[in-house]
């Protein structure tokens, strides 16, 4: 029989609709599979553990348990009744702890934040706050081991939410991404994810890395599980109708990759509908500029601990710091923000133009990289948001799956779907589609 933890999100809700499996099984199985695999739950992390985990509310997961079995059993509840999830501990639950993986941040927050609220009324019941790179500042979240290797980067800044995923201890988890931070982790632990249309989901009661980039959005073990996920998150149903990718180019942005990373990428090529564009009237490298605007935004919320910086891991600090040395004015960053509308507009005038309906590029040129240096200096990920940057730039929907598994590293890679915005949906079932015509081995 099927270990209940090892469930996905669609598998376990058939399970529960038709009361073959209690959510206080599929949660006892969960926080057994947590306390089997995760090791100890520090802010250091240690050679040996995953280490995914900051706080688990074992009790408060097994009363909502309780209260989803008794909706379900009445037929009440919809699809994600009863399905755990863990949050990124960016979001905020209230009456629970928030500290971004910090020793800044150490607040209880009143209420909920948007995301969370949502997916609370959908009846997900929540198992606890997964690790960060510290307040989302980086590719890495080296605190956590990489489930496939421990030794490796699990990614970040999420990367708490995708080793949970990636070690089977919860079946959805929630993230943000603000340079890659959704997309990144997920490649690294061979788990898929969607950085949603720029406003799709709620970023309300999120704790902050750059406002006007962020977005926050699903994580989950395969891209079948991330359409409810969406769904309830951006408070929508889904449409019934969905567009075909019919004309796919490859992306004008990939650049050297990583044997294993172009062997991934083949794999899918080579069953989608290519169509070749000439690159888009933009800058294809957006250089100092995504920083400037990264980096400002950043200072200036966390003004209010500028008598805490002390308490910040040197990588955090350097950003702070960078952006103070930069020292940006109004007009400076108006101007960045007028290049960024012209470059987003160039953007969707190119899809139109070409009619297509999606580009498809390596989610990260790299495997994951060995463990252990994210946090010493600032601006040591550049390889991990390479590609991944350039979309929330543009606020542009993208899709992040498995690939397959390195044949030299062993590791996993991954390929991403991006379209323009608002095709999120479309893009969810192509790359259902496409991970089912294609073999990804993981």
């Amino acid at each position: 029989m099927v270990d209940a933890a090892d469930l996905g999100v669609l598998d376990g809700a058939a399970l529960l609709a038709r009361r073959e499996l209690s959510s206080r099984e599929l949660v006892e199985a969960c926080l057994a599979r947590i306390a089997e695999r995760d090791g100890e739950h520090s802010f250091d992390g240690d050679a040996s553990s995953v280490n995914a985990w900051v706080r688990v509310y074992a009790d408060d997961a097994r009363a909502a348990a309780a209260r989803a079995d008794e909706l379900l059993a009445h037929g009440e509840g919809g699809p994600l009744c009863g399905i755990p999830v863990a949050l990124k501990d960016l979001y905020a639950v209230a009456g629970k702890p928030l500290t971004a993986s910090s020793r800044v941040l150490d607040e209880v927050p009143a209420r909920d934040c948007d995301a969370w609220a949502r997916l609370r009324r959908a009846g997900m019941v929540l198992l606890g706050h997964v690790h960060t790179h510290e307040l989302a500042a980086g590719g890495t979240t080296d605190q956590v081991g990489n489930p496939r290797s421990l030794g490796r980067s699990a990614g970040g800044s999420s990367g708490g939410s995708a080793a949970a995923l990636a070690s089977g201890t919860v079946p959805a988890a929630t993230g943000t991404d603000t340079a890659g931070s959704l997309r990144i982790p997920s490649a690294f632990c061979g788990t898929a994810t969607i950085k949603p249309t720029r406003g799709l989901v709620p970023i309300d009661g999120i704790v902050p890395l750059a406002p006007s980039l962020d977005h926050a959005g699903p994580m989950a073990r395969s891209v079948q599980d991330l359409e409810p996920l969406l769904a309830a998150l951006a408070g929508v149903e889904p449409p019934e109708e969905r567009r075909p990718l019919r004309r796919v180019a490859v992306s004008p942005r990939v650049g050297e990759l990583d044997p294993d990373v172009a062997d991934g990428l083949e794999r899918a090529l080579v069953a989608l509908y290519l169509v070749e564009a000439p690159p888009p009237a933009v800058e294809l490298h957006l250089g100092e500029t995504f920083l400037d605007l990264l980096t400002a935004e950043m200072l200036a919320w966390h003004r209010r601990f500028d008598d805490r910086r002390h308490l910040y891991r040197p990588s955090t600090r350097g950003f702070l710091e960078h952006a103070e040395r930069r020292a940006l004015g109004p007009a400076e960053i108006d101007a960045i923000r007028r290049r960024r509308a012209r470059d987003t507009a160039a953007w969707r005038a190119w899809f139109h133009e070409h009619r297509l309906d999606a580009v498809v590029e390596p989610t990260v040129p790299i495997v994951p990289r060995p463990r252990g240096s994210g946090y010493d200096a600032p601006f040591t990920d550049g390889a991990e948001v390479s590609l991944t940057h350039y979309w929330n730039w543009t606020g542009f929907p993208a899709v992040a799956f498995p690939s397959g598994v390195g044949r030299r590293s062993g590791l996993p890679t991954s390929v991403s779907l991006i379209g323009p915005p608002g095709a999120d949906w479309d893009l969810l079932a192509a790359a259902a589609k496409l991970a089912s015509l294609v073999h990804f081995v993981n």
